[in-house]
C-alpha cells in the first residue's frame, strides 16, 4: 500500500487536525466530561470510547445532537466543538461530542461500530441525561461525516449495538468526501489525498465498497432525513455529496444537499454556530423541519 512521505503526511495531517479541532479562545466546559460509553476509556489521547456532554441550563427533556469529529479517521478529538455547544444549547438542545478509536489501532468498520455504540448508549441513558431518546440527531465533519452517513445507511452497525435506524431522527454532514470510497480513491484531487484513503480503507475494493454509504441506500429501510453540506469550491466533496443526496432521494428518502459558498474544509466546521453563517442557517432550518425547536419537540 502506498505510504506518505513523513514530512508531507505531517503537514497534511496538521492541517486536518486544525480543521477538526480548531477551537475558540475560551473552550466551552462540558457539563459532564470523559463519560465512558464503551470499554476503551483512555483519558490520555483521542483513541477512546468516551464522550462529553454539553447540556443547556434547563430542567426540560431536550433533543440531542451527537457530534462526530473528523480527522482522516486517524486523528482528532471530542474537544473540537468550537461554537457548537452554545448554538445547540441556545436552541434548547443537548450536544454530546464523542471520541472513537482511531486508525491504525482499529479499522474503519470498528469506528462505525463505536459510533453506533455511542448512539445506543445515549438512548439507553436518556433518563439520566434528561434527553428524549426519540429525538437523536447525528452530525459529523469530514471523516466524521462519512461515519455518520455509514451508520445511518448500513443498519448492521446499530443492530449490532442493540438498536436500529429508527433510533436516528436526522443526519447532518459537513463536507464529507468519502461516501463512495472507490470513486474517491479513483478521483481524488491529489496523490496525497488518495493515499490517505488507502491508508484508512486499504486497497481491497470489496472492503471499500462495503464501507461506502452510497452502497447501503435502499428503499423502505427507514433511513432518516439527511442534510448534506459541502464546500462549493471542493470538487470531490461536491461530487460525493450530490451522489449521496441523489441516491437517497431516488430511494424515496429525504435529503437536501447545499453547496456552501466562501467556505473551506476548515471553516465550514469551525464557524458552525456563528450568527450569519450559511451552514449554520441551513442546520437551523433542518432542525426546524424535524420539529426540534427550542422548547419544543416532535
Amino acid at each position: 500500500m502506498p505510504r506518505l512521505a513523513p514530512a508531507i503526511a505531517m503537514i497534511l495531517l496538521f492541517g486536518m487536525l486544525s480543521s477538526c479541532q480548531a477551537q475558540r479562545s475560551e473552550q466551552p466546559t462540558p457539563t459532564r466530561r470523559n463519560v465512558a460509553y464503551g470499554e476503551h476509556n483512555r483519558l490520555i489521547g483521542g483513541s477512546a470510547t468516551n464522550l462529553d456532554v454539553y447540556r443547556p441550563k434547563t430542567n426540560d427533556i431536550t433533543p440531542v445532537v451527537i457530534w462526530i469529529h473528523g480527522g482522516a479517521w486517524k486523528i482528532g478529538h471530542k474537544r473540537g466543538v468550537d461554537e457548537k455547544p452554545e448554538f445547540f444549547n441556545d436552541r434548547g438542545m443537548t450536544l454530546i461530542s464523542i471520541n472513537y478509536r482511531l486508525v491504525p489501532e482499529v479499522a474503519v468498520a470498528t469506528q462505525a461500530g463505536d459510533v453506533a455504540q455511542a448512539i445506543e448508549w445515549v438512548k439507553q441513558n436518556a433518563a439520566d441525561l434528561k434527553i428524549d431518546p426519540k429525538r437523536i440527531v447525528i452530525m459529523g465533519h469530514s471523516a466524521g461525516a462519512h461515519l455518520a452517513a455509514l451508520v445511518a445507511t448500513d443498519e448492521s452497525y446499530l443492530k449490532a449495538a442493540g438498536g436500529d435506524l429508527s433510533d436516528v431522527k436526522g443526519v447532518i454532514l459537513l463536507d464529507g468526501s468519502g461516501y463512495d470510497v472507490p470513486r474517491q480513491i479513483k478521483e481524488a484531487p491529489s496523490r496525497i489525498a488518495r493515499d490517505l484513503y488507502l491508508e484508512a480503507f486499504g486497497d481491497n475494493v470489496a472492503v471499500q465498497q462495503k464501507l461506502s454509504p452510497v452502497n447501503h441506500v435502499e428503499k423502505n429501510k427507514g433511513i432518516p432525513p439527511f442534510l448534506i453540506l459541502h464546500c462549493a469550491s471542493r470538487v470531490d466533496s461536491t461530487a460525493q455529496s450530490n451522489s449521496l443526496g441523489e441516491g437517497l432521494r431516488e430511494a424515496g428518502g429525504k435529503a437536501r444537499v447545499v453547496a456552501c459558498k466562501d467556505k473551506t474544509h476548515t471553516t465550514i466546521n469551525r464557524e458552525l454556530g456563528i450568527e450569519g453563517d450559511q451552514p449554520t442557517a441551513e442546520v437551523a432550518k433542518f432542525l426546524d423541519e424535524l420539529g426540534l425547536k427550542a422548547g419544543g419537540g416532535a
